[in-house]
């Protein structure tokens, strides 16, 4: 069995926040595929989606993307504040 060698020890905090920012980053990409899907879907009316639930769905994508960009961005602050109390 090889010896795994030195391990690399990453704080937790700072750890998290890379990986909070990271999903920040992949947001927009997310919320651009899933505005696209409507463009998917059938125009016909006898079997597709009516418009009105189109601009529903769009209209729902944009506020949990707001959402969930806030909530995002709250957690990366409050990391970011509890390594300035950490530092101090």
């Amino acid at each position: 069995m090889k010896n795994p060698g030195k391990r690399v020890f990453v704080e937790r905090d700072g750890y998290r926040r890379r990986r909070l920012l990271d999903c920040l980053r992949v947001l927009p990409m997310l919320g651009a595929f899933l505005w696209a899907l409507p463009l998917l879907w059938s125009s016909d009316p006898q079997a597709g989606v009516s418009t009105a639930d189109a601009i529903l769905y769009i209209f729902a994508v944009w506020c949990c993307l707001v959402g969930l960009g806030a909530l995002l961005s709250y957690k990366v602050g409050a990391l970011q504040d509890s390594d300035r109390d950490s530092l101090e």
